[in-house]
């Protein structure tokens, strides 16, 4: 577990991905935790491992706070909502299922998202050339509306965060963030989301604290390894065996 924590950190940090998009299914298919546990103690070791790299980003100045604060606007009001369903509805075989699908679906959505970045990247700028005028205009209403997505795939499943948040910033703004930044203001939003989110999971008794010490013992020396090699290192590669790898998580995932 500390391994795998350790590994994990150190995509966090380097790429921005990693943090529940490999943790939930790590937990669940390596080591038998169940879904809502994985979710919850996942939420928590994923704000822990992004507040150390969050810390270190912002030592390097990239952090863009008005996007942030964009996406934080939907996406903690969509968390809440989707906490308040959660404990409105009794957990029971079915709910489980439904959480399982649920990550599954989410992780092939960021595999394909990290796949289809740079196309997302050109269409965002050529959006832009053809008519900036509009395309700045709706610019702070979709960054809300992603996070409302986000907020409901992180509380739901713990997975998006990272992957879906870069693609969708890369789409809405790509020539404002270079890639330290991008990497740098998705981990600054994803902190409270999964510190709020998680606190929810945490009353509702999903959270195993043992379990997550062992994670961050190994995460949090990964992470400071990683942010240190952001900068310095090109990453699409290992980015593009990252995508691969959710591919057969979530895949697997839905056939079980």
């Amino acid at each position: 577990m500390t391994l795998g924590g350790a590994l994990t950190g150190f995509l966090v940090g380097l790429t921005g991905v990693g943090g529940g998009s490999l943790m939930t299914p790590l937990l669940m298919l390596a080591f038998g935790v169940a879904p809502l546990t994985a979710v919850g103690t996942d939420l928590w070791f994923a704000a822990t491992t992004k507040l150390v790299a969050a810390g270190l980003h912002r030592g390097h100045g990239t952090i863009d706070w008005p996007i942030v604060r964009r996406l934080w606007l939907g996406s903690l009001s969509a968390s809440a909502a989707t906490l308040a369903w959660m404990k409105l509805r009794p957990v029971d075989q079915s709910s489980v299922h439904l959480m399982t699908v649920s990550i599954a679906v989410a992780l092939l959505i960021t595999a394909f998202g990290i796949l289809f970045q740079r196309r997302l990247h050109g269409l965002g700028s050529r959006l832009r050339e053809v008519d900036q005028v509009r395309f700045r205009r709706l610019q702070p209403g979709l960054t809300v509306a992603a996070g409302v997505v986000l907020g409901v795939l992180v509380t739901l499943t713990s997975v998006g965060a990272g992957a879906i948040g870069t693609v969708a910033l890369v789409y809405l703004y790509p020539r404002r963030l270079t890639p330290p930044r991008l990497i740098a203001t998705d981990i600054v939003h994803a902190i409270p989301l999964a510190l709020f989110a998680g606190a929810g999971h945490l009353m509702l008794g999903d959270v195993q604290l043992g379990l997550l010490g062992n994670l961050l013992l190994g995460s949090i020396p990964g992470v400071i390894l990683g942010t240190r090699l952001s900068t310095r290192l090109p990453h699409q590669g290992l980015r593009a065996l990252l995508a691969l790898l959710l591919l057969a998580l979530g895949a697997h995932l839905l056939l079980r």
